[in-house]
C-alpha cells in the first residue's frame, strides 16, 4: 500500500492508504524521493481561498461558474495540488525500454509515496547525470518562472523588476541575469531578499521601506523598468509594478490573483504611460514561440541550467521535514512562523 497526503477540508490534512496496482505492459513504479510544497497555489486550496473552493471551470467555454450542486466541494484534494515531485524508478513493467531501476525520474504527482507513469513519461523526465534528486522538484516551478521570461522577451541590455522573491520569482531573478538584463527585485521580506543578492540580483529593494517605482526610477536616470514581472498575486504589487514601468514598457502577471483588486487603479499609469499588461499561466507558451517551445523543454532546459550550475536550485531549500509531518510544515508557512522559502517533504 502506497500513502497519499489530502486537504481534506481548508487548513485539514488527511493521510490515506492507496492501493499499489500491478503495472500493465509499457509502465514504470516511482517512489517518491522529495516532494516540494508550493507556498502559492498550494497554500490557497490550504486556505480554503482558492477560486476552485466557491467555482467551478467550464472547461468548454472557458469562464468560472459559481457551484450549483448541492455535493460540489474542491475537497478533498487528492494529493493537496503538489506539483514538484522526484522519485526512483522502483519497478519496470513488461515491454519498457531506455529506463532502469534506479534511475531518477521528475514530475508532478502530488504528495504520495509513489506514482505509476507510462515508460516513454519515465524516459523524458530522467534527471540529468550528477545533479542532486531534491533539484528535480522544480521541474514545474522552473518551467513556470522560465515561462514568465519567454512571455517578458527580455532583449541584452534591458532592466528587469521582479516583485516577489518567493521560489518561483528567485527563479526568475536568475533566468532573467542569464538573458543578459540587469535585475531589481522587489519584496516584503529581507529574508527572502537575502537570497536574491546572494544568488546574483543587481538591486534589491524592501517595498515597506521606500516609494518603489520612485526608487526604480531613480536606479534607471529616470526612465523606468522596460519590464517588470509580478509573482505576488497582491493586487498592490501588480499596481506598483505598473508605476515603475518606462513607457510602452510591459508587465509580466505570473502571480495567481485571489479576490478582487481594489488596489489597482488603472486609470493611473496603467493609462497614461501605454503599458501593456502580458498573463504568464504555465498551461500556455509565448504565441510567437509554441513551434518551437513547450513544456517538456522549458523543463529540461530548467533541469539542464542546474546542472551545468548556471541555475541554482537546491540553494533555495530552507526546510526539509519528514512526509508524515507535512501538517506541521503547512501550519508553519500558513501563520509565517518561521523564516522559509522552500519546504521540501522528504519520504
Amino acid at each position: 500500500m502506497g500513502k497519499r497526503m489530502d486537504f481534506i477540508a481548508p487548513k485539514e490534512i488527511a493521510f490515506h492508504e492507496v492501493e499499489e496496482k500491478q503495472l500493465a505492459a509499457g509502465e514504470v513504479r516511482l517512489t517518491t524521493l522529495y516532494s516540494g510544497i508550493s507556498a502559492g497555489t498550494q497554500l490557497t486550496a490550504y486556505r480554503g481561498i482558492n477560486p476552485f473552493v466557491h467555482k467551478q471551470f467550464n472547461n468548454e467555454l472557458r469562464v468560472f461558474e459559481p457551484r450549483t450542486e448541492p455535493s460540489s466541494s474542491l475537497y478533498p484534494v487528492h494529493g493537496g495540488w503538489g506539483y514538484e515531485e522526484v522519485g526512483v524508478v522502483s519497478e519496470v513493467g513488461p515491454e519498457v525500454t531506455g529506463v532502469s531501476e534506479g534511475d531518477v525520474v521528475y514530475g508532478t504527482w502530488g504528495h504520495r509515496s509513489s506514482h505509476v507513469v507510462t515508460g516513454q513519461f519515465a524516459k523524458d523526465h530522467l534527471l540529468p547525470a550528477g545533479l542532486d534528486p531534491v533539484a528535480g522538484i522544480y521541474s514545474q516551478m522552473g518551467a513556470i518562472a522560465l515561462n514568465a521570461i519567454l512571455d517578458a522577451d527580455i532583449h541584452l541590455g534591458e532592466t528587469v523588476a521582479i516583485f516577489g522573491q518567493g521560489v518561483p520569482g528567485q527563479l526568475a531573478a536568475q533566468l532573467a541575469r542569464l538573458n543578459g538584463s540587469r535585475v531589481i527585485v522587489v519584496d516584503l521580506d529581507d529574508y527572502r531578499l537575502g537570497f536574491s543578492e546572494r544568488l546574483g540580483a543587481d538591486h534589491t529593494i524592501n517595498s515597506s521601506s521606500c516609494d518603489v517605482a520612485k526608487r526604480i526610477k531613480e536606479l534607471t536616470r529616470g526612465m523606468g523598468a522596460d519590464i517588470a514581472i509580478e509573482f505576488t498575486g497582491v493586487s498592490a504589487a501588480l499596481h506598483e509594478a505598473i508605476r515603475c514601468l518606462a513607457y510602452n514598457g510591459r508587465v509580466v502577471t505570473a502571480g495567481f490573483y485571489q479576490e478582487g483588486a481594489t488596489q489597482l487603479y488603472l486609470g493611473e499609469e496603467f493609462h497614461h504611460n501605454r503599458a501593456q499588461l502580458i498573463c504568464s499561466q504555465i498551461s500556455g507558451i509565448n504565441p510567437q514561440l509554441t513551434h518551437r517551445w513547450d513544456r517538456l523543454r522549458m523543463e529540461r532546459t530548467v533541469m539542464e541550467l542546474a546542472q551545468s550550475g548556471r541555475l541554482k536550485l537546491t540553494e533555495l531549500i530552507t526546510h526539509r521535514v519528514p512526509f508524515g509531518q507535512a501538517a506541521d510544515a503547512y501550519r508553519m508557512l500558513d501563520a509565517q512562523s518561521e523564516p522559509a522559502l522552500q519546504v521540501v517533504l522528504q519520504f
